[in-house]
C-alpha cells in the first residue's frame, strides 16, 4: 500500500432499515468491502470493520405509515433481518450496530451541539410545503406532482423516477401531498445549515489536488459539485422521527438523516471500543489518529455525502482524519431492469440464503465477477448458473477434487515426494508468483473484478496442469512421476486456498480443512513446498455443486410474477390518473365547434417523423387530409376504414409541408396512451355530434 499506517478503518454504507438487503447492495458495497478487509487481515494488518443500520429518515416513516405500525417497529424488524443476513452470508463486521442506539443518539447530538456552540452552523428561515390537513411539514418524498420535464404525473419532490431528473418541490406542476392528497401550501420554517461554501476551497485542494487517484466516477462527481459552487445545506428537518435537535426553540425538528447517519460510523466505533477497550483501544485512535487509514465503501448515490458533506462536518468539528479513499461502485441491474426496493424488483439476500443453502460463495463470486466498478452492470440468473457450473465447478472444484482424490488413491492421503521437476511442472508453479503480485496490486487499488480473475487464473493453471499431465494414466507406468505431479497439484491447491479466501471464504475454509492446513497465511502464496512431503490430508469433499435448470427457472418464475404484479399495478394507477379540469367555456363557445363523424379512406406515415400519420378522410361533406400524431399507437393499416370523430371547422394548419384540415377527437389515458372516440353504432360520414 502507498500509505504506511499502523491500522486501517473500513466503513460500509449504513443500509436503510426499511427493507432487506438485496444483491445491488451486496455488489455495490458489502462484497467488495469484505474482500478488502479479509485480504488485509490475511496480511496480518490491524483492521476495524464498521457498519450498522440507518434507522432514521423518510423511507422508514413512509413504510411505517403504509404498514400501520410505528417507525420503531419497522427498524427493529429490518435491523434484525439485515444483521442476520450479513452474518449468514459471511460479511465479517467487527460491529454492526444501529442509529437508534443510545450511544449514537448521544454522540450525534453532542456533535451537532459542538458545531452550534462554536458558530459553525447558520440559522435560516425558508418556505417549505406544509400539509394543512395533517398539520405537518412535508419532506420532498411526501410531495408528488407533474414533472416539468417529461409530464410524469407522479414525480417526487426530489426526483422524477420516469426521466431521472433531480427536482425541487417548487418545480412540480400541481403538487399534492402523499399524506392526504390535498394541495400543500408554502409555510415559513426555521432550520440550521452547514455553510458548505466555506469549505469549498479546502475540498478542492484535498480532493481535486490531493486525491487524483480516486476512481473517475468519484473524482468526477466531486469536481462537478465543486465546479457548480457549494451552497449552505440544512442539517435539520421538520420531522417527528429522528434525533431531536439539541437546541432551544427547535421543538418538532430532528437532525437531517445525512448528518446523523455518517456519524453512526463513529458512534458504532465508540460502542465497540467501550465494550472491549483491551482489544480495540479508544475510538479516538481510529478516528483522530493520523496513523489510521480510513476507507469508505459506498454506492455512487452516496458520493456527495461521503466526499463533500461528511468531510465538511468533520472539518467543522475539528480533530478528525479524512478518508484516504472512497471506492464507490456504480449500480447493479437485475435481468436488464433497475433494482427497486419499493417496487419489489430485487433478489433479497435472506431469500437467496433460503433458496440456495450453502451458496454464499457462489453469489459472492458472481457479484464480484460482475462488479459494477466503472459502469452499471447486470445480474442474470442464467449467467449466475453458467459461472457456477463452468468456472467454480468445472475449473476450481474439479481440479481440487481430482488432486485430493488421486492422492488418497495412490498415496494413502499423504503428500508424495516430488522428484526432479520438468519444464511443465516449473511452468505451472512459476506462473503463480506473478499472479500473486497482480492479485495484490488489484485488491490494493480496489479493482476486485480483476483480482478475482487473478485468483481464478491460478485455478485455471492447476486444472490445465493436471489435465495435461494425466497422473491417473502416468500411475500405470511411472509412480515416481505420478508422485511429482500430485505433489505439484497439492502445492497449487494450497495456493488456491489462500488466494480465494477473500472472495470465497467458505470454500477456502473447506479446502484448508481438506488439506489439514488451517494455518495457511497470505505470505505463503506462491512459495515453494507449502505442502510438506508426508503431510496427511483429509478425504475430498465437493467445493461447489452444479446448479440445475430447475433452480434457475424457479427464480425466473418468481421475477415474472413480480413483473406481472408491477405492470398490473402501474396500469391500475395510470387508469386512475385524470387530467385536471380546464377553465369553463360558454354554450356559445361550444356551439361554434362542428364535430362530425368521418371514415378513413387512406393512411400513410409522414416521412422523417416518428409520430405523424397522414390520413385522407371522408367527412360526408368532402374528402380532406388530416395530419395526426398517433403513429406510436396506430399503424396505417389499422386506420383504414376506421370510423372517427373530428373537429371539422378547425382552421387549417400546415404540418411538415402538408395542409391539415381538422383534428381527430381522442381520449388520453392516464399513462399517456391515446384511444379513439367513436360512435356506438355505424353512422353515415358527416353525422353531427352535439
Amino acid at each position: 500500500m502507498d500509505k504506511k499506517t499502523k491500522r486501517t478503518l473500513v466503513t460500509c454504507a449504513l443500509p436503510y432499515a426499511n427493507g432487506p438487503v438485496h444483491i445491488g447492495h451486496l455488489a455495490g458495497v458489502y462484497v467488495p468491502a469484505d474482500i478488502y478487509v479479509r485480504y488485509l487481515r490475511m496480511r496480518g494488518e490491524d483492521v476495524l470493520y464498521v457498519c450498522g443500520s440507518d434507522e432514521h429518515g423518510v423511507p422508514v416513516t413512509q413504510r411505517a405509515r403504509k404498514e400501520g405500525v410505528t417507525p420503531q417497529d419497522v427498524v427493529d424488524r429490518y435491523h434484525n433481518i439485515i444483521k442476520d443476513s450479513f452474518e449468514r452470508f459471511g460479511i465479517g463486521f467487527d460491529i454492526y450496530s444501529r442509529t437508534t442506539s443510545p450511544t449514537h443518539h448521544r454522540f450525534a447530538s453532542d456533535f451537532f451541539r459542538k458545531l452550534y456552540d462554536e458558530g459553525r452552523l447558520q440559522e435560516r428561515t425558508s418556505m417549505q410545503y406544509y400539509d394543512e390537513e395533517v398539520q405537518e411539514f412535508l419532506t420532498d418524498r411526501d410531495i408528488v406532482g407533474e414533472c416539468p420535464h417529461c409530464g410524469n404525473p407522479d414525480a417526487y419532490g426530489n426526483q422524477c423516477e420516469k426521466c431521472g431528473r433531480d427536482l425541487s418541490p417548487e418545480e412540480l406542476i400541481n403538487p399534492r401531498s402523499k399524506r392526504s392528497s390535498s394541495t400543500p401550501v408554502l409555510k415559513e420554517t426555521k432550520n440550521w445549515y452547514l455553510p458548505l461554501n466555506e469549505y469549498e476551497q479546502w475540498l478542492r485542494e484535498w480532493i481535486l489536488e490531493g486525491h487524483k487517484e480516486w476512481r473517475p466516477n468519484v473524482y468526477g462527481q466531486c469536481k462537478s459539485w465543486l465546479d457548480a459552487g457549494l451552497q449552505p445545506r440544512a442539517m435539520t428537518r421538520d420531522l417527528d422521527w429522528g434525533i431531536p435537535v439539541p437546541v432551544e426553540g427547535a421543538e418538532g425538528k430532528v437532525l437531517y438523516v445525512w448528518f446523523d447517519a455518517p456519524i453512526g460510523y463513529i458512534s458504532n466505533t465508540k460502542e465497540l471500543c467501550e465494550s472491549n477497550p483491551e482489544r480495540w483501544g479508544t475510538w479516538q485512535k481510529w478516528w483522530q489518529d493520523e496513523d489510521t487509514r480510513l476507507i469508505h465503501f459506498i454506492g455512487k448515490d452516496n458520493i456527495v455525502f461521503h466526499c463533500i458533506i461528511f468531510p465538511s462536518m468533520m472539518r467543522a468539528h475539528g480533530g478528525f482524519i479524512m478518508p484516504d479513499n472512497v471506492p464507490a461502485n456504480e449500480f447493479l441491474n437485475l435481468e436488464n431492469d433497475k433494482i427497486s426496493t419499493s417496487k419489489g424488483w430485487a433478489v433479497w439476500l435472506h431469500e437467496y440464503l433460503e433458496d440456495f443453502p450453502g451458496g454464499q460463495d457462489v453469489l459472492r463470486y458472481v457479484l464480484t465477477a460482475n462488479a459494477p466498478e466503472t459502469k452499471d452492470n447486470n445480474f442474470t440468473w442464467r449467467d449466475f448458473q453458467d459461472r457456477n457450473n463452468s468456472e467454480l465447478v468445472a475449473i476450481f472444484g474439479n481440479f481440487v477434487n481430482r488432486a485430493i482424490v488421486l492422492t488418497h488413491k495412490y498415496f494413502g492421503g499423504k503428500v508424495p515426494a516430488a522428484g526432479p521437476l520438468t519444464d511443465v511442472d516449473k511452468e505451472a508453479l512459476g506462473a503463480i508468483p506473478a499472479l500473486r503480485e497482480s492479485l495484490e496490486r488489484n485488491i490494493e487499488s480496489f479493482h476486485f473484478r480483476e483480482a478475482l480473475k487473478d485468483a481464478m487464473g491460478i485455478a485455471r493453471i492447476g486444472n490445465k496442469y493436471i489435465s495435461d499431465t494425466e497422473p491417473w494414466k502416468v500411475a500405470k507406468t511411472d509412480m515416481d512421476r505420478c508422485a511429482t505431479i500430485l505433489n505439484v497439484s497439492l502445492q497449487i491447491c494450497a495456493d488456491l486456498a489462500i488466494a480465494f479466501e477473500p472472495f470465497t471464504p467458505f470454500a477456502s475454509a473447506r479446502l484448508k480443512k481438506m488439506l489439514c492446513r488451517e494455518d495457511l497465511v497470505w505470505d505463503l502464496l506462491g512459495s515453494e513446498n507449502i505442502m510438506a512431503e508426508g503431510h496427511k490430508i483429509a478425504p475430498a469433499e465437493l467445493l461447489f455443486a452444479k446448479i440445475e435448470d430447475e433452480a434457475i427457472e424457479k427464480q425466473l418464475r418468481k421475477l415474472d410474477e413480480i413483473r406481472a404484479e408491477r405492470e398490473a399495478a402501474a396500469k391500475a394507477e395510470a387508469a386512475k390518473a385524470v387530467a385536471p379540469a380546464k377553465e369553463e367555456c360558454s354554450f356559445e363557445d361550444f356551439e361554434k365547434m362542428d364535430i362530425r363523424t368521418a371514415v378513413v379512406l387512406e393512411a400513410e406515415r409522414v416521412p422523417k417523423t416518428d409520430k405523424l400519420l397522414k390520413l385522407t378522410i371522408d367527412t360526408g361533406l368532402d374528402k380532406r387530409t388530416i395530419v395526426s400524431g398517433i403513429a406510436e399507437y396506430y399503424t396505417p393499416e389499422q386506420m383504414l376504414g376506421r370510423e372517427i370523430c373530428i373537429l371539422a371547422n378547425l382552421k387549417p394548419r400546415t404540418i411538415k409541408g402538408i395542409e391539415s384540415r381538422g383534428m381527430i377527437l381522442m381520449a388520453k389515458q392516464g399513462d399517456g396512451s391515446m384511444r379513439f372516440v367513436t360512435p356506438e353504432q355505424v353512422v353515415n360520414p358527416g353525422s353531427q355530434i352535439g
